[in-house]
């Protein structure tokens, strides 16, 4: 039987190991477009120039292309339905993806059907010396939360309680803003948008009501028009701040909530025309009002996820990233995994800048993954690195770690953690803050 060229957009060889244990591997051979360091890197993303390097680099192949995918946010989420149209390989349309992915488009969307689940909120231009005016006339008042049209992770995302607040947050904004408005601008001419979406291109922001409870991730797909949720991811936080503390699965929200969450994933993904691939959507659970708000939809799997779905599952879903790429209905297990719950936990610091003199070492990483089975710790810094160069964090603090970790309930995982993070041994200089 001849192999399947599976292309993975930004591939690197943690998840080429992980890919070879999918379910059907065996009958796949995976190849790398792009180098996974340029789409990690979050400074620059000369997406026009990387879109027709990998078309390069594909045409170029001398062999069938059976699927083009990725797992990874912007730049490369919006990347693949373009290269997918070009090569005919399997993917949702542009237009579909975009409605998930500019936060403004795709509140205008989420309103026309599910309006009672979705903040008040208004787009503004940081460059606007009134925008703080522009939005209290669009119904909004201070509290409330700012981001970008398109961002990464929690980059540039600010809570505003004051005009001091709101205007350090648009020193920010206009600074670092293009980083990624530019690039997400190029791919925005490629699609075909309403005159009134096309109007608020990747430059502008977005201010929305302040919204909150119990935050959880609802992971799904559509296969041939058909809207499926496989899984509920809990995102908890560190006490009084927006920090990620750790995600865990499967979720504790009661059933009745998570059948909701399902039921709003059916119905939006529906209606916005999205088709063939995975998606994730973000929810929060206010138990005190008893309303569910839809925070966010994203355009791929978590890749955070991952570990926690092979722990508990059996397999990363990553395999339904491949298998809709293939055309094939997701071959997803449940609960086959070896853990009956799993986390992956952010080891930070907190509102500090400093300079890293001493971080783990293999050895002593080593003996903690031993003394906990089902656990990987990966480090999020090096010697000598001043976390504020640090990419991808949160307005509030620094991640030094990532660390996953399986268990048999909530109790033995907490306690496993804390007396792993006891014991990690990173040290600092030049200390601010």
């Amino acid at each position: 039987m001849n192999q399947k060229n599976l292309f993975v957009v930004g591939l690197d060889e943690f998840n080429r190991q992980r890919l070879g244990t999918l379910r059907g591997a065996e009958h796949y051979r995976f190849h790398g477009v792009i180098e996974p360091e340029e789409v990690y890197e979050t400074e620059v993303f000369p997406i026009g120039e990387m879109l027709e390097r990998a078309t390069r680099e594909l045409e170029a192949f001398d062999g069938s292309i059976d699927a083009i995918v990725g797992y990874m946010d912007f730049p490369v989420s919006t990347m693949l339905p373009i290269l997918c149209e070009r090569f005919g390989t399997r993917s949702t349309s542009l237009e579909s993806l975009l409605k998930c992915e500019h936060k403004y488009w795709s509140r205008r969307v989420q309103r026309e059907v599910i309006p009672d689940h979705i903040p008040t909120f208004t787009a503004f231009d940081p460059f606007d010396d009134d925008a703080l005016t522009r939005i209290g006339e669009a119904g909004l008042y201070i509290p409330f939360f700012v981001k970008p049209i398109k961002s990464s992770g929690s980059r540039l995302g600010f809570l505003i309680d004051s005009p001091e607040t709101f205007y350090l947050a648009i020193e920010q904004l206009r600074e670092q803003i293009g980083l990624i408005a530019d690039p997400f601008n190029t791919v925005l001419e490629h699609a075909r948008l309403p005159p009134d979406i096309a109007a608020v291109d990747g430059h502008f922001c977005m201010a929305e009501e302040i919204i909150g409870g119990w935050q959880c991730t609802v992971e799904g797909y559509v296969f041939q028009g058909e809207v499926v949720s496989y899984g509920i991811v809990d995102s908890l936080r560190y006490p009084q701040v927006l920090s990620f503390f750790h995600y865990r699965y499967p979720s504790g929200l009661p059933g009745y909530v998570q059948e909701k969450m399902t039921e709003l994933t059916r119905t939006v993904m529906t209606h916005i025309g999205y088709d063939n691939a995975a998606f994730n959507i973000e929810y929060y659970w206010d138990e005190v009002q008893e309303r569910i708000w839809l925070l966010e939809i994203n355009t791929r799997i978590s890749q955070s996820h991952c570990d926690l779905f092979e722990k508990v599952d059996g397999v990363s879903h990553q395999q339904v990233t491949i298998d809709l790429a293939l055309g094939q209905r997701p071959d997803m297990p449940s609960r086959q995994g070896e853990f009956p719950m799993a986390a992956k936990f952010f080891y930070r610091v907190f509102f500090v800048d400093a300079v890293v003199t001493r971080v783990p070492g293999e050895a002593e990483i080593a003996a903690l993954e031993a003394e906990f089975p089902g656990t990987f710790i990966a480090l999020q810094v090096t010697v000598g690195q001043r976390l504020s160069t640090l990419p991808e964090q949160d307005s509030y603090s620094y991640a030094l770690a990532h660390i996953w970790m399986g268990a048999r309930d909530e109790t033995q995982l907490l306690a496993n953690y804390d007396s792993l993070a006891s014991r990690l041994g990173f040290e600092f200089d030049d200390i601010r803050g």
